[in-house]
């Protein structure tokens, strides 16, 4: 029988393929469609004899002078890091020989938001500054060398900031992974897990991330609905004159997108391949990605090939492939579902460099969207990031990110752009105080072309303890 024996163990390796996190804004006074999302409402400013711009400016001071306290207080704290150590061996637990091993850990994350308009990206709320915790656990286990097994729940106010005003836990990772050789050439995994397009998910997390949102292709909202098919054509475009009516509209890609399904995957020499069956589309919002509320009764089929010559460099092609709509749109079609017939196709190409203090990311997506009485739509995305480190504790970060929308018939003998062109230009710094303690302040802009404008600045902060 194997003893179990208390011992300290570094985090285990989670595929970069594989790692897990994050973002969500529905229109104001909305209603929400009847089988549509089960997302609670948009938090509503309190009736209060405080105006709302000095109810924006008093919580902005009241989170400096909290996350100013707090940093002094933590970095004197973390200066003498044997508590947190002593926590992280606590946490550990592996058999004498190791053949199981399970760690747990965590990041707790304090986020603060101030936004001059309603809220751009995938941004709940409708306050123009609004604070957002997030306790986020990961459990890592390993049986042999075969056998791994990975675990993320959290607690927040949604998994989208501002989803759920009065907090929510899940699970939003939970998986198998199954290597039969010693190496990394093959491995099988099933249950729900970040999808392998692209390359912005392995560094996704707070922790790894130089900013605090996502890049433009994963959480700009677009006019495309999951649950409700526009009458015609003029309906649809009609829409781009509206602000973002997140409970129905969608972004090409949802961030991570945990949705669950199996994969296969691994590495052979210089090349990497990932290839996965999911039960929902990338665009599919968080409450579907679940098997227990969407099964795998539309399968979509997504994947990527990259090419890593050295360690400075690595490139790579992804696609993704099937149906976006979701169950509540079929009785809208007269004889019978047919949401199988509607699909979103994407593809995408990604760039990664990394050489002394400069590390560089870039991926374009395009994608087309099958739209009910409208036809095909589609969309080009990218965006260019790169940070660099002035030291091993501060860093600086800059992205910029651009979607473009193609003409599609307007049903008047015309063709119109089915959405407006947007830019957004961001900026972050950085300080790590040591292992266990991060600081971000983030600032972005952006633009979109025609006369409604949503959430052209946004400044947020971030207070990050690891464990």
């Amino acid at each position: 029988m194997n003893r179990l024996t208390w011992t300290f163990l570094e985090p285990l390796p989670r595929s970069a393929a594989f790692r897990p996190l994050q973002r969500s804004t529905p229109e104001r006074g909305r209603k929400q469609p009847e089988g549509s999302a089960p997302y609670s409402r948009l938090m509503v400013r309190a009736h209060s004899q405080v105006s709302p711009a000095r109810e924006g400016k008093a919580w902005v001071h009241a989170f400096a002078l909290l996350a100013i306290a707090v940093v002094l207080h933590c970095q004197a704290a973390f200066a003498q890091t044997e508590w947190i150590e002593k926590l992280d061996q606590s946490l550990s637990l592996q058999t004498s020989n190791g053949w199981f091993r399970s760690d747990l850990s965590g990041l707790l994350d304090l986020e603060l938001y101030y936004i001059d308009q309603q809220p751009p990206g995938l941004i709940f709320s409708d306050d123009d500054a609004f604070f957002s915790p997030r306790l986020s656990l990961f459990l890592d286990t390993q049986f042999g060398s075969h056998l791994y097994t990975f675990v993320q729940a959290r607690y927040d106010r949604g998994f989208d900031p501002g989803s759920r005003e009065d907090g929510d836990i899940r699970l939003d990772e939970y998986f198998l992974r199954y290597t039969p050789f010693q190496d990394s050439r093959l491995n099988f995994q099933f249950g729900k897990f970040a999808t392998v397009v692209g390359n912005w998910v392995p560094r996704h997390d707070s922790w790894n991330n130089p900013f605090i949102s996502a890049p433009l292709p994963y959480e700009n909202v677009v006019i495309i609905t999951d649950h409700v098919a526009p009458a015609n054509p003029a309906a649809f475009l009609a829409r781009r004159n509206k602000f973002d009516d997140k409970r129905t509209w969608v972004p090409g890609i949802w961030g991570p997108s945990y949705a669950s399904g199996g994969s296969i995957f691994g590495r052979i020499d210089k090349y990497e391949y990932a290839f996965e069956v999911k039960n929902v589309a990338l665009s599919s919002r968080p409450y579907a990605w679940d098997a227990t509320r969407h099964p795998w009764e539309s399968p979509v089929v997504s994947g990527r090939v990259g090419y890593r010559p050295n360690a400075t460099w690595s490139v790579g092609a992804s696609f993704s492939h099937g149906p976006y709509l979701l169950p509540p749109d079929e009785p809208l079609f007269p004889g019978g579902p047919i949401k199988d017939q509607f699909k979103q196709t994407t593809v995408g190409h990604d760039i990664g460099y990394a050489w002394r203090h400069w590390q560089v990311w870039a991926e374009a997506f395009a994608s087309r969207f099958e739209v009910p009485n409208v036809g095909d739509a589609d969309t080009l995305a990218y965006y260019i990031e790169a940070r660099y480190k002035l030291s091993p504790r501060v860093f600086l970060a800059g992205r910029w990110n651009q979607q473009f929308f193609d003409k599609i018939p307007d049903g008047a003998g015309g063709t119109q752009r089915w959405d407006r062109d947007i830019w957004r230009i961001e900026a972050a710094a950085g300080y790590r105080f040591d292992r266990h303690l991060q600081a971000k302040i983030q600032y972005g802009y952006s633009h979109q072309n025609g006369p409604l404008q949503q959430g052209e600045q946004l400044v947020a902060g971030q207070i990050t303890i690891k464990f």
